[in-house]
């Protein structure tokens, strides 16, 4: 009877290693849960209408406000939005090693909306910026002084820093809490992404409709100091959640610990590894059931690491590592290959904010008497992704799970797979209507003068819809993968994983759009890319685009075949099978 109360006053606390604020054990009745989770979530939607209010319409911004080409300005969106999604690599080594994931992101914030405050000043005070012009051609017109560069763009990567400490840890502080122990909260975390990402796009939706149409209609001033209000509503409403918010203790340098192994693997690379994996070197259960820590077994993949846990005389940790730092380095490497085929998915998402936007501006943005603006085709993306969303975690997983006995009803990489193949769709689809745009300019001559072509903006509407589509499975798989695949250590670096894959897109964008206008211009003279985009080829550009996408796509498949999952550190996923297979029949 002892036994038994005392094993019902375990369950009552976490069993994953959480903590509160104090490193005090957590009631799971107290904190964390749905509960917590509500103030996260009100959170990133005022988070996101604050970013996507910068981000949706910059390239016009800086196109007409401080008249840069259509190469300039594309390119320099995609730089800042590379950085955006490159810094929170360091926003999760500190996070992981140092300060944990709470205090790194309250400190994030508060460069966040400092950098926010100055790029309100920089749209807002008339010395920052050049003076009106309303040329076609954006390069006649007077250039910005270096003075109104450095402190627009000053603040925009000062916004980037700020960032690169909230994305990787405001998702994961929502993940962690939800306790895999726990099949009802392992249930609750499959779910957790889902929802997650429709609170951002919920906030993305509000940025591309009222947002852009204050910035094009009333003024950026107001447009932009909107969304810097909206992120004070943010954190306040963050840290109001405090008290209810379970926390993970930072374990020390990641990267400290993965170098390790490498340097010992390559020092003993003569060494045999043993036959049996209980002569391979492991720290004592005891010290991580008190650590709240797990320990992994060993596996066979990556075999030359296991070097690093061969115990020989040096018990130096750059020559011996346990097994379960060896394991989670592999962790870490196997999702590598996976990650590196999301850099040109993320290339394809990258030109609904800068090509597709800039195809939205030549055309007829009339709705009877109200004038859209080009920008605002992306809530039309957006809503695609919150219906996509709501379908997919409340219908599509019950149906197909009943088939595949898997929680969520299809693999992590099979959803990715699928917003893969419908980015092909996508540039193919884009080509073929840019190529429409292209023909009927000519048609009514306005090729030279870059005047507004007679369509409808409502033409580019099945290329975003269908990017909605696509963003609602690579985006909620792919930030749902890297943090499931990491290492419980290493969650919030995980994560930075799909960031990492979002910057480098952007970068691989502009350095794929940079390269193609080079050598089309030196090939027939004129280029793909020209500030007027009734002389240019998009269409070409944009089917380049779905071949590369393709070739991409026949990769993962083989990279995704060759994946191997990792173990799960409890059992919860499998008594979730278990109820999806029902009891089990006599014979």
């Amino acid at each position: 009877m002892a036994a038994a109360a005392a094993e019902d006053g375990r369950s009552e606390y976490t069993e994953d290693g959480t903590v509160d604020l104090k490193g005090n054990p957590v009631l799971r009745s107290k904190r964390g849960g749905w509960t917590a989770c509500s103030f996260i979530v009100v959170y990133e939607i005022f988070e996101r209408m604050a970013y996507c209010g910068i981000s949706a319409n910059l390239v016009l911004y800086l196109t007409r406000k401080l008249h840069q080409g259509t190469v300039e300005a594309s390119n320099n969106v995609t730089y800042w939005i590379g950085a955006i999604w490159m810094t929170p690599i360091l926003g999760a080594y500190i996070a992981d090693a140092h300060l944990g994931r709470y205090w790194t992101f309250l400190i994030a914030c508060a460069i966040y909306f400092m950098g926010m405050c100055l790029l309100t000043l920089a749209v807002s005070v008339p010395g920052l910026r050049p003076p009106p012009c309303n040329d076609i051609n954006v390069t006649d017109c007077p250039k910005a002084t270096t003075q109104e560069l450095a402190v627009f763009y000053t603040a925009l990567y000062i916004l980037a820093i700020g960032t690169g400490g909230t994305k990787p840890n405001i998702s994961t502080i929502g993940a962690d809490q939800f306790d895999d122990f726990n099949p009802k909260e392992k249930a609750q975390k499959l779910s957790f992404f889902n929802w997650w990402m429709f609170s951002i796009f919920f906030g993305i939706l509000f940025g591309n409709t009222v947002l852009v149409y204050i910035q094009d209609n009333v003024g950026w001033s107001l447009g932009y100091g909107i969304p810097t209000a909206g992120l004070a509503i943010a954190i306040s409403v963050f840290l109001v959640g405090t008290p209810f918010y379970r926390h993970k203790k930072p374990d020390g340098s990641p990267f400290t610990r993965m170098a390790r192994v490498i340097v010992a693997a390559i020092r003993k690379w003569r060494v045999s590894i043993p036959e049996d994996p209980k002569e391979l070197y492991e720290f004592d259960v005891v010290e991580y059931t008190k650590n709240g820590k797990f320990k992994l077994e060993p596996t066979t993949t990556l075999r030359f690491l296991n070097k690093a846990c061969v115990q020989t005389n040096s018990k130096s940790p750059w020559m011996l590592c346990s097994t379960t730092e060896v394991e989670e380095m592999k962790q870490m490497l196997r999702m590598i290959p996976i990650l590196i085929t999301t850099f040109l998915p993320s290339v394809m998402v990258a030109q609904s904010n800068t090509l597709f936007i800039k195809q939205g501006s030549t055309l007829d943005r009339r709705m009877g008497h109200f004038k859209l603006s080009p920008a605002s085709l992306g809530a039309f993306l957006t809503i695609t992704m919150l219906v996509c969303v709501i379908l997919y975690d409340r219908v599509f997983v019950k149906i197909f799970r009943r088939w595949t006995k898997n929680p969520r009803g299809i693999t992590l990489l099979q959803r990715l797979g699928l917003g893969f193949l419908l980015h092909v769709v996508i540039m193919v689809l884009a080509s073929v209507t840019e190529k429409h745009r292209i023909s009927v300019a000519r048609k009514h001559d306005l090729v030279e003068s870059g005047g507004q072509v007679p369509l409808t903006i409502f033409i580019l509407l099945p290329q975003f819809i269908l990017m909605g589509v696509a963003d609602a499975c690579t985006e909620v798989a792919k930030i749902e993968f890297f943090y499931d695949q990491a290492p419980e250590s290493k969650k919030s670096l995980g994560t930075s994983y799909s960031t990492t894959s979002l910057g480098i897109g952007n970068f691989l964008s502009s350095f794929i759009l940079s390269t193609v206008s080079h050598i089309t211009k030196e090939s027939n003279h004129k280029g793909w890319i020209q500030n007027n985009l009734n002389v240019s080829r998009l269409d070409l550009y944009f089917a380049f685009l779905a071949v590369l996408s393709f070739l991409n796509f026949i990769v993962f498949l083989i990279v995704a075949k060759l994946y191997r999952y990792k173990d799960e550190v409890s059992n919860s996923m499998e008594v979730l099978k278990e109820e999806l297979e029902g009891p089990k029949k006599m014979i």
